[in-house]
């Protein structure tokens, strides 16, 4: 969902998490990865601007301009 609120690809976020093309896709599909590959992720969401929330809001969103 963070992926597509972005207008990534695959490709595009692989680059920005320095991961493998792969790794995402794996990580789409539902695979476990590393903590750390996870955490690389998470942070070149965030920093893209996606806010991941909790609690009675799960999911992300996208900061606000």
């Amino acid at each position: 969902m963070a992926r597509a609120a972005l207008h990534l690809g695959v490709r595009d976020l692989a680059v920005m998490a320095k991961v493998a093309t792969a790794t995402i896709t794996r990580l789409e599909a539902g695979e476990t990865l590393k903590p750390r590959t996870v955490e690389a992720i998470q942070h070149a969401f965030e920093k893209a601007g996606v806010i991941f929330t909790n609690g009675d809001e799960p999911g992300v969103r996208l900061k606000k301009s």
